[in-house]
């Protein structure tokens, strides 16, 4: 396989470099002092740290072009960042460098009621597009968990989901155009308004982690608001059972908005938290289900479900009755995460996709991977897609803990792959997974996306060293640090 473009190393940028680059922006928008810069060292995955030796803060697309370009001509690599809400340490720096940070790029710029489309810049929180068009009856479909503080440059890169893209789609489903500032300062449109001909560039860049350039603008696609939303909550006695529930629900032709399933070892963490929702803590599993649309037909898709749900052995089958009761429900799956905190100082986060009918055996193995190597894993997923979210919280001051929970990483995805599955549904490859890609994807594979890669991005230096295998071994042990990580995480 063709190796990534090889970056010299870059441990301090020269007094002419930063004198430039102050010049491309404004003094107190280039950050360099240990204190300020130490902010951009990890994602949400605190796990993988690499510290950058300066951080811009531009505001318009023309900033992050002039950045850019300086950055082109002296070689010196950089990465663009949101909110640092990501899982696979995808907007660290690999080697020093510059970080640009677009959270200062957040306007909420046109919005086209006739063809249900905003321009917005991608440093704009994820869940205020939505709140920006609410009043006429709109809303931006992609929903992370990390939606109140995720970007949408972030999502545009990792091409997120949410508990809704099971109906919806990720975030590419819903980008319309992008304005994106090359690797070599070009400022270029791809897509628009209207279809276009000729290849889905617009497609190719999202999902393609930052390695292609920084988009800084996006047209997105707006939804109306459902006519009628209803919300399930059903307790089942094994997950076993609530994964057979799943794809029975799905075998007789209803598509949920969301269908999502949390463990015991999640649940009692939740309702211990500030978010508690009210799950039943005697319950092995609980499905989080959500129908929206039209009022026609929904009387019958509920029965339908609640069949499926009591015949499969759930222990009651509860309607939200308003929608605090619903926002309450969803409250306790979206911050399950951050409640994770509790368990202990780190948690390491899986994101492995299995086929949907093979949930109920890989659940099973997850746990015996888990007993083997005597570490605790919960799950709180995407069941209707088999978006799996095994998270394991660990101490990363004990050096034996850690590597016993990367090992069992390691054989969980493994286990999504053997089973016909991916080793990443929603997260991206970043730094955690460059290592696992032999696993999906043959040499001459590699090569052909390493290709395109390069097409894009000839030098290598807009965030290198993510997505492809490196000959530095396994980055997730080379990564963790040797002192307790932040608790808590997004997802």
């Amino acid at each position: 396989m063709a190796n990534p473009p090889v970056l010299a190393s870059y441990p301090m940028l020269s007094a002419s470099f930063l004198e430039r680059l102050t010049g491309c922006l404004r003094p107190e928008a280039v950050l360099v002092e240990p204190h300020h810069v130490l902010v951009y060292e990890c994602d949400g995955s605190t796990a993988f740290k690499s510290t950058p030796d300066a951080a811009v803060l531009p505001r318009t697309t023309e900033e992050v072009a002039a950045v850019v370009r300086l950055c082109s001509e002296e070689k010196v690599p950089f990465v663009a960042r949101g909110a640092g809400t990501g899982l696979s340490g995808g907007a660290i720096p690999s080697e020093g460098g510059v970080v640009l940070s677009l959270a200062g790029m957040n306007k909420f710029l046109e919005l086209d009621l006739d063809n249900r489309a905003a321009l917005c810049q991608t440093g704009i929180v994820n869940l205020e597009v939505s709140r920006a068009v609410a009043g006429h009856g709109l809303y931006f479909a992609p929903d992370p968990s990390s939606q109140s503080a995720c970007t949408l440059g972030g999502n545009i890169a990792e091409n997120s989901g949410g508990p809704h893209c099971f109906k919806y789609g990720a975030t590419t489903a819903h980008i319309l155009g992008l304005t994106v500032v090359m690797p070599d300062g070009e400022i270029v449109h791809l897509g628009g308004p209207r279809d276009t001909v000729g290849y889905d560039l617009v497609g190719l860049f999202v999902g393609s982690e930052g390695t292609f350039g920084i988009a800084t603008e996006a047209l997105v696609r707006l939804m109306p608001v459902p006519e009628t939303v209803k919300t399930f909550l059903a307790p089942f006695r094994s997950m076993e059972v609530a994964c057979e529930a799943v794809s029975d629900i799905v075998a007789v032709g209803i598509v949920p908005a969301a269908l999502e399933m949390l463990d015991r070892a999640t649940i009692e963490v939740v309702e211990a938290s500030v978010v508690a929702a009210g799950y039943p803590t005697d319950a092995e599993a609980v499905l989080l289900i959500e129908l929206d649309g039209a009022a026609h037909g929904m009387e019958r898709m509920e029965r339908e479900i609640r069949a499926i749900c009591m015949r499969r052995g759930a222990t009651s089958f509860t309607v939200a009755r308003d929608e605090e009761e619903r926002a309450r429900l969803w409250l306790g799956r979206k911050a399950a995460f951050g409640a994770m905190g509790r368990l202990s100082t780190d948690l390491y986060v899986q994101d492995g996709v299995v086929p949907r009918s093979r949930l109920p055996e890989v659940l099973v193995k997850v746990s015996e991977i888990a007993e083997r190597h005597r570490i605790r894993v919960a799950n709180v997923f995407h069941a209707g897609d088999g978006n799996l979210h095994p998270c394991i919280p660990y101490d990363g001051r004990d050096a034996d803990e850690r590597e016993r929970v990367l090992e069992a990483g390691r054989e969980i995805i493994e286990l999504c792959v053997a089973v016909g599955g991916s080793i990443s549904g929603e997260h991206g490859i970043g730094t955690e997974k460059s290592s696992y890609m032999g696993l999906l994807f043959s040499e001459q594979d590699l090569d052909l996306m390493s290709a395109i890669r390069d097409v894009w991005n000839p030098d290598g230096l807009c965030n290198p060293g993510k997505l492809f295998p490196t000959s530095n071994g396994c980055g997730e042990a080379a990564s963790l640090p040797s002192v307790a990580a932040m608790p808590g995480a997004w997802i």
